[in-house]
């Protein structure tokens, strides 16, 4: 019964979160760092928005191999799921019309994206390739966590941003308030198994 709950929240947790990359992807206001390199690659791949998320994800997951990172059933239903329902959910999405209609979909975007975050990891079955990158650096290499994460989103960014991802208000909101929201769903989500009864002694 425990991991049908982990597998639930698990799977829609990613698909919300694809779904709420849809929705900053159509606000078309900027994007969060990785997403900004999604949209730069996707054209010179000739590959859908979704897939490319799909094919860095699975790129980023070899990169584990000489951190000595483990991969979880997350890990691996993170590359497949979330780019796929990206590419379902911007099938269906129209594009909103003013600059009103952009920024509530810019905000919701950002909302549901902290939340499934929150529901995904709260889970507990492994984290995504690009988290699991960062924790790996810290632990082999002893660096503090705001430093790596810092670096690579920069880099992540500049990448994206010189090969023609979205790069604007979004992008700032998104990077001054995701943490926030995580940080404040992920006790909601958390999945932690039941105390195991004391043996009699």
């Amino acid at each position: 019964m425990m991991m049908t709950r982990r597998l639930f929240q698990l799977f829609w947790g990613l698909v919300l979160y694809g779904f709420a990359m849809a929705l900053m992807l159509r606000a078309n206001l900027g994007l969060d760092p990785w997403d900004v390199l999604h949209q730069g690659l996707a054209p010179k791949l000739g590959l859908s928005f979704g897939m490319t998320v799909n094919l860095i994800g699975a790129v980023v997951l070899l990169l584990w191999w000489p951190l000595r990172q483990r991969p979880g059933i997350g890990t691996v239903c993170n590359i497949l799921v979330i780019g796929t329902a990206v590419d379902i959910s911007l099938h269906y999405l129209p594009t909103p019309d003013g600059y009103a209609m952009r920024a509530v979909w810019l905000g919701a975007g950002i909302i549901l994206n902290g939340i499934a975050g929150g529901a995904y990891i709260g889970a507990g079955l492994g984290p995504g390739p690009r988290d699991g990158l960062m924790t790996g650096l810290c632990r082999r290499n002893g660096w503090p966590v705001k430093w790596v994460r810092t670096g690579i989103e920069i880099a992540v960014l500049a990448t994206g941003w010189m090969m023609g991802g979205t790069v604007g208000v979004g992008t700032i909101v998104y990077a001054a308030t995701i943490g926030w929201i995580v940080h404040h769903a992920l006790p909601f989500f958390t999945i932690t198994p039941p105390e195991r009864p004391a043996l009699a002694g």
